[in-house]
C-alpha cells in the first residue's frame, strides 16, 4: 500500500523523476563549445535563445570579428552562414540527445551530407553590425539522416536560407 510518505511532494518532482530533461534556453557559448565538434574561434555561436523538439534559434556576433576563421581576403561571404546553421543543427542534436537521456557531452559524430536550395540575399555577413539570428528546423529524418531547413537573419531581414541533410554517426559510414 502506498502511503503519503511514498508520494512525491510536487508535480515538479514527478516530472523531474520521470522524464530526462535538457537544459533550458538561454544557453551560453561555453555550453555550446563543449558539445559541438568546433572549439576556439571556430565555435561561431554565442548562445541559444530558444529550442524545442523540432527547432532551434541561436545568436552569433562572430561575423563581426576580424579574426573570424571563415574570413577570406578580409571578408565573410554570406555562404559562410551555412556553417553557422550547421553549428545550430549540432547544438540541436546535443539538446535532443540530452532530452532523450543520452550521455552528456558532444553529440554523435556527423557531417553535412548535402546542402540544397541555398539562397543568399546579401553578399557578405561581416558588413552587418547587429547580431545574427540562426534558425534551424528539423523537417524530417529517421535513424542516421536528418533534413533541416535553415534561415540566417540580421538587422531585421533574411540573409540566407536553405536546407541541409545531416548524416549522424558518420563513424559507421567512414572507415
Amino acid at each position: 500500500m502506498t502511503t503519503q510518505a511514498d508520494l512525491p511532494d510536487t508535480l515538479a518532482d514527478v516530472i523531474a523523476n520521470a522524464v530526462p530533461t535538457a537544459p533550458a534556453a538561454p544557453l551560453e557559448r561555453a555550453w555550446i563549445a563543449a558539445r559541438i565538434p568546433h572549439s576556439g574561434a571556430m565555435c561561431l555561436l554565442d548562445g541559444v535563445q530558444a529550442w524545442d523538439e523540432t527547432r532551434i534559434r541561436c545568436t552569433a556576433t562572430s561575423h563581426c570579428d576580424p579574426h573570424n576563421p571563415l574570413r577570406s581576403r578580409g571578408r565573410l561571404a554570406a555562404v559562410c552562414g551555412v556553417e553557422y546553421a550547421a553549428q545550430a543543427m549540432a547544438v540541436h542534436g546535443a539538446l535532443l540527445g540530452a532530452m532523450e537521456g543520452a550521455a552528456a557531452g558532444r553529440p554523435r559524430a556527423g557531417f553535412l551530407a548535402s546542402v540544397r536550395n541555398v539562397v543568399a540575399h546579401v553578399e557578405r555577413l561581416d558588413t552587418l553590425a547587429a547580431p545574427l539570428a540562426i534558425e534551424a528546423e528539423r523537417m524530417s529524418g529517421s535513424g542516421n539522416t536528418i533534413l533541416y531547413g535553415f534561415t540566417v537573419r540580421g538587422e531585421g531581414r533574411v540573409l540566407l536560407t536553405g536546407r541541409a541533410a545531416v548524416m549522424l554517426d558518420a563513424s559507421a559510414v567512414i572507415r
